[in-house]
């Protein structure tokens, strides 16, 4: 996963010391209820739209970004489903940073363009039947999911 230039700058001065990350996900849904998710490049496993809120940047605009810079589409945000936080949001990537991951989550419908992956951070896109939702989810999607509501991952 891309490291945005702030977590890069913080990151020069605490290692991989943990790190409370204010961030934010997207779930893009279409006119079917199907969930768009993104394979994850890093991990080939799919997960949500989304990444870290930058400085000076509201939750809003970075949700609005994110969706640009990983799916290539304008989204239109439809509702605020919640923030969340806590033990379940911590996660440690293959070399050793920690983060501790305070999501903002969006509910969102594309309004221009049709969705493809960066190449970069996302390497596929695919919509899911919330019945689809199986064992290629990362466990922090898995949590978010769970946390907002969307029961189908429990399968």
């Amino acid at each position: 996963m891309a490291m945005s230039p702030y977590i890069r700058w913080l990151r020069e001065r605490v290692g991989g010391a943990r790190l409370l990350v204010a961030s934010v996900c997207v779930l893009v849904w279409d006119v079917d209820g199907r969930l768009l998710l993104v394979r994850d490049s890093d991990s080939s496993l799919f997960t949500t739209v989304g990444g870290a809120i930058e400085p000076d940047e509201s939750p809003l605009e970075a949700a609005l970004r994110e969706a640009r810079e990983e799916i290539g589409v304008e989204v239109t945000i439809d509702r605020l489903r919640g923030a969340f936080g806590g033990p379940t949001f911590s996660h440690t990537y293959s070399n050793g940073d920690e983060v501790g991951f305070v999501p903002v989550v969006y509910d969102a419908h594309i309004l221009r363009g049709d969705p493809c992956p960066d190449g970069e951070e996302t390497v596929e896109v695919r919509w899911f039947a919330l019945t689809e939702l199986g064992d290629e989810l990362t466990p922090l999607t898995r949590v978010l999911l769970r946390a907002t509501g969307i029961d189908a991952v429990e399968r």
